[in-house]
Order: structure tokens, then C-alpha cells, then sequence
């Protein structure tokens, strides 16, 4: 008998704690969430603001984490960016706003590829993470960006703009009722990025609380990273 899958919901993947060492010298802990068959694609998770909470077990991506590589063979990668801690642990180092947080993502991205071998490969930013993406999340090897709830807090037009000459995709969801940008002024600040696609989600807010914004946000990952996996079930 099926059973619907819920908020706590963990489905079978092959886990794995790692720790990843910066170039600043800073050790980093994260979590890897395979498929137990083959992976057809990816995502770097950049979590939201640590100083309000946001760590790497931020409930969107813990569900990626516990759902994806079963539902649609997605493996998903997380970690604490410095000085953040969670249940696996905090990383070293403290927080600076999104500034020295560019050797996190760049020793994770290097660590993605280079020692995970991981191929079609997308980065997701959640509100901060969002901000860590634009400015730091350049690696050629990546497939593009997946930005959920975008404040554009620290990220400035000329960083932005940086993308408009970068054709990989960059895919924004702007909740209706978000906190800090909502769809109409998420395309006026998204226009220095011609090419960048912005998805207003009905009904939601920031935090994508509750299972419908997560299924919305699951699933619009899934039709990205992997288009055959969707549309995901929601029994198993």
C-alpha cells in the first residue's frame, strides 16, 4: 500500500557526511544525497541567512535532501557556510555577510566536481543563498542557477549585470507575498539580465512554508535539473 509522502518523509538515497576545506583554511561540513540508482543531474544547495536562522537543514532543502534522489534521481548536496551550524555540525570560521563566503562556495563547487565527479550540475540559492549564487557562483562547469525567493539583498546592478553576457540559464521563483521582493519588482531588477526567467508562484510566501510551496519548489527544480523525473509523486 502507497503511503502520502509528508513533511517528514525520508526516502531511501545514499548518504554521506563530508567536510571540505576552504582556501582561506576554514573547514566546511556538508551532507551528500545520492540516488541508489545512476544520478541524472545535481544542485549545490546555498542556504538562507544564518544570522536569521538559515543553516543547511532549512527546511526546503532538507526535503530536497530526503526526497529528490528517490523521486526524481537528483543527487543534492548541502553544507554550512562558515561560522553556520546545524544538527551535522557548524562549520569553522565566522559569518561576513555573504563577502569571505566566496571561498565557501568556490571550495564547494571545486570539491562538486573534482572529488563527488558530479555532472549537470545546478546551483540553488534560498534567500541569502540566492545572493551567494549571483556573486560567487561562477564555476564554468555549472548547468545555471535556480534562485528561490531572491531578495537581491547585497547583490548589486553591476554584479547582476555580470550575467547578461553569461547565456546559462538563471531561473527565478518569486512567491506572490513574498517579504522582500515581489514579482513586479523582481523583473525590474532582474531586467539587467535579459535572458533571466522569472516565475511568480501564486499564494506563497518567503519561506515556502507548508507542502504545497514545497511540492511547487521540488518540482520546479525537478523539471530543470531532471525534465523526465517530473511531474514527482507524491505517494511512495
Amino acid at each position: 500500500m502507497s503511503e502520502i509522502i509528508r513533511a517528514n518523509t525520508v526516502l531511501p538515497a545514499v548518504r554521506a557526511p563530508f567536510t571540505v576545506l576552504t582556501a582561506d583554511g576554514l573547514k566546511l561540513i556538508g551532507e551528500v544525497a545520492r540516488p541508489i540508482a545512476e544520478s541524472k543531474g545535481a544542485i549545490l544547495c546555498l542556504h538562507p541567512l544564518p544570522t536569521a536562522g538559515g543553516m543547511m537543514d532549512s527546511h526546503v532543502y532538507r526535503k530536497a535532501a530526503n526526497r529528490l534522489p528517490a523521486l526524481a534521481g537528483i543527487t543534492v548536496v548541502r553544507f554550512n557556510t562558515r561560522g553556520t551550524e546545524s544538527d551535522a555540525g557548524r562549520s569553522e570560521g565566522e559569518f561576513d555577510n555573504g563577502v569571505s563566503e566566496q571561498f565557501d562556495i568556490e571550495a564547494m563547487l571545486t570539491y562538486c566536481f573534482d572529488e563527488l565527479k558530479l555532472s549537470n550540475l545546478w546551483v540553488v540559492g534560498w534567500s541569502f543563498g540566492t545572493d551567494l549564487a549571483l556573486q560567487h557562483a561562477k564555476d564554468p562547469r555549472q548547468q545555471g542557477l535556480i534562485l528561490l525567493s531572491p531578495p537581491l539583498r547585497t547583490s548589486t546592478p553591476e554584479q547582476l549585470a555580470y550575467w547578461s553576457s553569461d547565456p546559462r540559464p538563471i531561473i527565478a521563483l518569486i512567491p506572490e507575498f513574498d517579504d522582500y521582493l515581489q514579482p513586479a519588482e523582481a523583473r525590474e531588477r532582474f531586467s539587467v539580465i535579459p535572458h533571466a526567467q522569472i516565475i511568480p508562484v501564486e499564494g506563497t510566501k518567503h519561506l515556502w512554508v507548508g507542502e504545497p510551496s514545497v511540492y511547487r519548489v521540488l518540482s520546479e527544480i525537478s523539471s530543470l535539473v531532471a525534465p523526465n523525473s517530473t511531474p514527482l509523486a507524491k505517494e511512495y
